[in-house]
């Protein structure tokens, strides 16, 4: 049984398999859309808005 994915860039189908060349995207075209997301900073990882930022530097109340 061949596992399908959805191509993250479009939707498509894509069959799991070595043939599938551009896996998980199901072209070139969708790989090189996602790349350039990816060079224009478009993916971000979210934050918990609700903690309040640190003063702290990191590494400044170590104790040695």
């Amino acid at each position: 049984m061949t596992t399908v994915v959805k191509c993250p860039t479009c939707g498509k189908d894509v069959r799991w398999t070595p043939e599938s060349r551009f896996r998980p995207f199901c072209s070139e075209r969708c790989k090189q859309m996602d790349l350039g997301a990816w060079a224009a900073e478009k993916y971000r990882i979210g934050s918990n808005d609700d903690e309040p930022p640190s003063d702290e530097t990191p590494g400044e109340n170590a104790h040695h």
